[in-house]
C-alpha cells in the first residue's frame, strides 16, 4: 500500500472528496485506485472559521511500483510501514516460572495481557476490587461522602485512568508502533473503531469499565490468574533479587520476576520499597486547582462559527505559560464536557481530578491548571528523604480537606476572586461539577506562595489565547496535587531496578509514563523484557 500524508480538506467536504484528492495526488486516473484506508484524521483549527480537516491514507493501486517511482520526490507520498505488532519472545511449554504482575492500571493490564499472549501464565495482583464493584465504591465517596481506601478512583480493576475522559493520544516516541498495539487491542475489547485512526482519541469512563472486563477475561483464557483485594506488603528478596511477594493476608507468591505497575497514589507501597532498600529518587510533579467553564465558551473559542460540528465534538485546549520568575503553568488532563471528581485514596484528604464520558456532552469544560514543582521546592530534603514529594502531597491534600469543611467538600474560588485575592461568597453563571460539593473560600491558602502567584500571571495569558479563559464566573476547585508520581523508581536497560534484580518498575507511578497510552506502552515494553529475562535464564 501507498501512504499519503497531509491530506487536507474542508470540514464539510464531500464523501467522493478522498478519493479525488488520492487521484490528484498521486496523478493518476480514479480507476486506478482499488481502495483506501483512513489511518489518521485530525484537523486544523488555527484558523477557527476555515477549519481544515488533515488526512493520513493507506492506499491500494494498480501498477504501485510505477506509481512510487513517478512520486518519489515527494516526501508526502511512501510505502505503507507495517504497524503490526511482533511478539519477542514465546513461552516453551511447561514452563513452571510465572511472572507476577502489580497493579491492573493501563500499564499492569497490558503487561499482563502481553505476558499471558505469550505463554506466560501471569499472575496478577491488585489492591482494589474487580471494576464494576470498585465503581459502586467510588460513586459512594461522590455520593455519599464514603470513603474506601482500597476501592476508589486511585485503587482497582482499571487503575487512575477509567475516572479520566480516557485520552489515547500520547507525545512518546514510538517506533515500533507499540502505542498502536495497544489501540487494537482496545478495539478487541470494545472501543470504538475511531480510536485508531483520530488524532486525538478517547473513551470515556463508562466504555473503559467494559473494556477493562473484556480484557481481563482475555488474559484469564490464556492462563492468567487474579488475585484482587490483595495488597502486597512487601517484595520477598534473596541478595536483592526478587523472589516473591507476601500479601497483607500473610499468603506468598513466589516468582523470580515481578512488575511493580502500582500507580502514582500507592504511598504505603513506595515506603515499603524505600524500607526494602530499593533505590527510589524524588522527581518533578505539578500542583494546582481545577478550572471549570461553560464547554459552550470554549467551543467557541476554538471552533468559531464551526463551533458544535459532529466532525469536531467538543473542543479541548493545551495551555503554556512561562512566568518571569521561570516557571511553567499549564493546562492538565483537560476534560471536555466532563466533572471534576473526588480522587482522594486516603482518609481526610481532599484531591481532585477530572473525568469525561464518551459523548463529552456535559455543561462544563474542566482541566487542570497546575505549576510544576521541583524537589528543590519541597519542604523537606528530597536527597534525605526521596519521598519528601510525597509528604508534601499529603500536607496540601489535608490542608484542602479542612478548608472545604472537613467532609470530602472541595474548597473553591470563583476565577475573578482568585486574581483579585478576594474569597468568593456565591457562584455565578458556572456551577462546579465537584461532588460531594464545593466550599466557597480563599484558595491563596491552599497552594504555596509560588505556585498562586504564578497562576495569577497565567490566567489572563490564557484569557488572551482563549477569549473568556478568564471569566468571572469560572470556578477553580482545590487541590490538583496527582498529576504524576511524586518519586522515580529508577531502572536499567534492561528495565530492572538498577539495585534489586528481577523488579520491574514500570508505567506512572515508577516514573515512566504520563496518561493511559504512554503507561500501556510502558506495559508493552517491560513485559518484553520480562520475557526475554525468563528465557535467558532457560
Amino acid at each position: 500500500m501507498i501512504r499519503l500524508t497531509e491530506i487536507r480538506l474542508p470540514l464539510d467536504h464531500h464523501e467522493s472528496a478522498l478519493k479525488d484528492a488520492i487521484g490528484e495526488r498521486l496523478s493518476i486516473a480514479l480507476e486506478n485506485i482499488i481502495d483506501y484506508v483512513i489511518f489518521r484524521r485530525g484537523y486544523d483549527a488555527r484558523k477557527r472559521n476555515s477549519i481544515m480537516l488533515i488526512y493520513t491514507l493507506d492506499v491500494n493501486v494498480a501498477d504501485e511500483c510505477r506509481v512510487l517511482a513517478a512520486n518519489k520526490l515527494n516526501s508526502n507520498i511512501k510505502i505503507s510501514p507495517d504497524t503490526r505488532y511482533q511478539f519477542v519472545a514465546q513461552a516453551p511449554a511447561g514452563l513452571q516460572q510465572r511472572p507476577i504482575v502489580i497493579g491492573t492500571g493501563p500499564c499492569g493490564i497490558l503487561a499482563a495481557l502481553l505476558l499471558a499472549q505469550m505463554g506466560f501464565n501471569p499472575i496478577i495482583i491488585e489492591r482494589g476490587k474487580v471494576v464494576r464493584e470498585r465503581t459502586k465504591d467510588t460513586f459512594a465517596l461522590w455520593r455519599e461522602r464514603k470513603l474506601n481506601t482500597e476501592s476508589n478512583v486511585q485503587f482497582g480493576e482499571g487503575g487512575a485512568g477509567t475516572f479520566s475522559d480516557g485520552k489515547l493520544h500520547s507525545q512518546i516516541k514510538d517506533k515500533n508502533n507499540y502505542g498502536r498495539k495497544v489501540l487494537t487491542e482496545f478495539v478487541k475489547a470494545g472501543a470504538p473503531d475511531e480510536i485508531l485512526y483520530l488524532s486525538k482519541p478517547h473513551i470515556g469512563t463508562f466504555k473503559l469499565v467494559g473494556m477493562v472486563e473484556k480484557i481481563r477475561e482475555e488474559i484469564e483464557a490464556l492462563g492468567g490468574e487474579f488475585h484482587f483485594s490483595s495488597k502486597v506488603e512487601k517484595l520477598l528478596l534473596e541478595n536483592r533479587q526478587v523472589k516473591g511477594v507476601e500479601l497483607a493476608d500473610g499468603s506468598v507468591l513466589k516468582s523470580d520476576n515481578v512488575v511493580l505497575a502500582i500507580g502514582h497514589s500507592a504511598r504505603d507501597t513506595f515506603q515499603t520499597l524505600l524500607q526494602q532498600d530499593v533505590y527510589i529518587e524524588a522527581k518533578p510533579f505539578s500542583i494546582g486547582f481545577r478550572i471549570e467553564h461553560p464547554q459552550s465558551m470554549i467551543d467557541n473559542a476554538r471552533f468559531g462559527k464551526n463551533a458544535g460540528h459532529p466532525m469536531l465534538g467538543s473542543a479541548d485546549y493545551k495551555l503554556v505559560h512561562h512566568c518571569k520568575d521561570g516557571r511553567s503553568v499549564y493546562s492538565f488532563c483537560m476534560c471536555p464536557g466532563g466533572t471534576v471528581v473526588a480522587a482522594t485514596s486516603e482518609e481526610n484528604r481532599v484531591v481532585t481530578n477530572g473525568m469525561s464520558q464518551y459523548s463529552r456532552n456535559e455543561r462544563n469544560a474542566n482541566s487542570g491548571i497546575v505549576v510544576g514543582i521541583d524537589p528543590a521546592n519541597f519542604p523537606d530534603d528530597a536527597v534525605e528523604n526521596p519521598l519528601a514529594g510525597l509528604d508534601y502531597q499529603r500536607q496540601l491534600e489535608s490542608k484542602a480537606f479542612v478548608m472545604g469543611g472537613e467532609n470530602y467538600n472541595a474548597p473553591g474560588q470563583l476565577v475573578g476572586d482568585f486574581l483579585n485575592n478576594k474569597a468568593s461568597t456565591k457562584f455565578g453563571d458556572v456551577s462546579p461539577s465537584y461532588t460531594p460539593g464545593v466550599t466557597l473560600t480563599n484558595l491563596a491558602d491552599a497552594l504555596p506562595e509560588f505556585a498562586i502567584t504564578a497562576l495569577r500571571e497565567a490566567i489572563p495569558v490564557f484569557d488572551k489565547k482563549i477569549k473568556g479563559y478568564a471569566m468571572h464566573d469560572a470556578v477553580l476547585t482545590g487541590v490538583e496535587t496527582r498529576t504524576s508520581s511524586p518519586v522515580c523508581v529508577k531502572r536499567d536497560e534492561t528495565f530492572q531496578s538498577i539495585n534489586t534484580r528481577g523488579l520491574y518498575p514500570a508505567g506512572e507511578g515508577a516514573g515512566y509514563a504520563g496518561g493511559i497510552l504512554s503507561a500501556a506502552v510502558d506495559g508493552i515494553k517491560v513485559a518484553e523484557a520480562v520475557a526475554k529475562n525468563i528465557l535467558g535464564k532457560l
